[in-house]
């Protein structure tokens, strides 16, 4: 059975991601490139961690007007990723085109409130519902839209699925019952994730900054 867990690889030495992805290969699904990665290394990089056999995740959380984002999705069609990430607080007309630009065998997701935000951040940018009220109007918006699904914390994940039965539902900031939350403020385990309905998991640093990277993907997913 293919593993659920994608490792996070979110650092810009090209290098070190390989290695870390060399090490885990066999203990994951998938590899995630975000932001940080893609910007030092543009699509070659995403090619060369490709070459690894292994499905990428590209999570660039799109945001921009509806024909700046689909010309951009556009331009990512040569890389065919797994799964992409746009950010659903750009309304339906841009997950609408966002999903229309995507190659047909790439899932294109909606993240709806990232796992470092809780409401006193929520009600910072003059939203004064709660995380999970913002969570489940944007599972609603991005159902709607067509896309493949969203991206949430482990607790609104529940809720997401009850919303969305049929839906790809990515849950990052998990971390073992062990593990440090770092930046992370809504985070749950991997095993109380996937029991509240999560797709995949998103898990960086408890393995990626571990004495053993190999080690720890294969104690994690023996939890699963």
């Amino acid at each position: 059975m293919t593993s659920r867990i994608y490792v996070a690889l979110d650092t810009p030495d090209i290098g070190r991601a390989r290695d870390i992805a060399t090490r885990v290969r066999h203990h994951v699904g998938g590899l995630k490139l975000g932001l940080e990665f893609f910007a030092a290394n543009g699509a070659a990089g995403v090619r060369e961690m490709a070459h690894l056999g292994l499905p990428i995740f590209l999570d660039l959380k799109l945001h921009d007007i509806p024909n700046t984002v689909a010309k951009a999705v556009q331009a990512l069609h040569t890389l065919e990723p797994a799964i992409l990430t746009v950010h659903a607080a750009g309304g339906r007309s841009m997950l609408e085109d966002a999903k229309a630009a995507a190659p047909p065998h790439t899932k294109v997701v909606g993240v709806t409130m990232l796992t470092s935000l809780d409401a006193q951040d929520l009600a910072a940018t003059g939203i004064a519902d709660s995380a999970h009220d913002q969570v489940e109007r944007l599972t609603d918006l991005a159902c709607e839209a067509g896309l493949d699904g969203i991206v949430c914390s482990g607790v609104e994940v529940a809720a997401a699925r009850a919303r969305w039965p049929k839906g790809f539902l990515v849950v990052p900031g998990v971390r073992p019952a062990d593990g440090h939350a770092g930046d992370q403020k809504r985070t749950v385990t991997p095993r109380a994730a996937l029991d509240a309905g999560a797709s995949i998991l998103v898990i960086g640093r408890p393995i990626t900054q571990a004495a053993d990277p190999d080690t720890a993907a294969r104690a994690i997913g023996a939890t699963l």
